[in-house]
């Protein structure tokens, strides 16, 4: 015989009305969540509770070592939300790097330290484009590379673009060290919203520096420091002339200089080059998104490089 359902009152205390929240905490709090799924963040947390909030956190150390002709792992540690996954090659050794959390945002730290030992190739990329997300303020979002080149070796650095979304905060630092005989070949990109999408950055907080030393002596330095309505920056004549995509190259190697004029004429209206010394060469390059800016990059690094690109970077 069916026994009749009854209601069920549940147990514990009743629900507290919610207090009245201080100003600016209820856009805070509204808006803030664990992006792993976890714990949320709202109106009923206490302030402490933003301090607890799960963070990511990815370190990666690579060396590459010579052995029978070609370049092979030698030493190798990942933890945390950074991974590294390895690409039949052929005698070279390519590192892409993944980064599992999906994403930079606001108090997340990123640091890989690679070395190519004397003799090798060691190729680094990302899996795809890095994006940074909205972060509160004060709270960027941390990305460390160290890069260390032996008398030798040869290391090209060629991660996909970093796309920055509005309201986003990065504090970014890339150090490369070579040996005199080192080669590097280069490149970081950043792109300012995605077109595609109609993204405007109206508000944006970037520290970008990247040092290149050679023999213990400052080869490039390069520095960007932006906060503000990145829109309306990127915009002035002097800055970017409204472009929302730019990056960077440097190639240093023997006869570096001898790429200048094929690589002015690879880029055309949309960058410039120079090469300050013979074995440096450095140019810019600025488009109005980001699939103009790739399709302009991808014939410039396949000549510097001197070999087919990652696949990954494949149009």
């Amino acid at each position: 015989m069916r026994q009749p359902v009854r209601a069920v009152r549940p147990c514990g205390p009743p629900r507290a009305a919610a207090s009245p929240l201080r100003t600016g905490q209820a856009a805070i709090w509204g808006a803030l969540a664990d992006p792993a799924g976890g714990q949320t963040i709202n109106a009923h947390s206490r302030p402490e509770d933003l301090i607890r909030l799960p963070r990511a956190r990815g370190t990666l150390a690579l060396t590459a070592r010579a052995r029978d002709g070609a370049t092979v792992i030698g030493d190798l540690s990942q933890s945390g939300a950074s991974k590294l996954l390895f690409p039949r090659t052929g005698g070279d050794l390519t590192a892409v790097v993944l980064n599992t959390a999906g994403g930079v945002t606001g108090g997340d730290s990123f640091t890989l330290t690679a070395a190519a030992g004397p003799g090798t190739h060691l190729t680094l990329t990302t899996q795809t484009a890095e994006r940074v997300y909205r972060a509160l303020p004060g709270t960027p979002g941390h990305v460390s590379t160290r890069l260390t080149v032996a008398d030798g070796a040869s290391l090209h650095w060629l991660p996909q673009e970093t796309i920055l979304f509005d309201r986003s905060a990065l504090d970014r630092r890339l150090t490369v060290d070579l040996a005199p005989g080192a080669r590097l070949l280069l490149c970081e990109s950043l792109i300012f919203g995605r077109a595609a999408m109609d993204e405007v950055v109206r508000e944006a907080r970037l520290t970008d520096r990247v040092i290149v030393r050679r023999d213990g002596l400052p080869l490039v330095a390069d520095a960007v420091r932006m906060d503000g309505d990145a829109a309306a920056l990127l915009a002035r004549p002097a800055v970017a002339g409204g472009a929302a995509a730019l990056a960077s190259v440097t190639l240093v190697a023997p006869g570096a200089a001898a790429h200048l004029s094929a690589i002015r004429d690879l880029i055309g209206p949309l960058g410039g080059a120079s090469a300050p010394e013979d074995d440096l060469l450095r140019l810019r390059l600025l488009a109005p998104d980001g699939f103009d800016l790739r399709r302009a990059l991808v014939p410039v690094l396949t000549r510097l490089a001197g070999r087919p690109l990652p696949k990954v970077w494949s149009l």
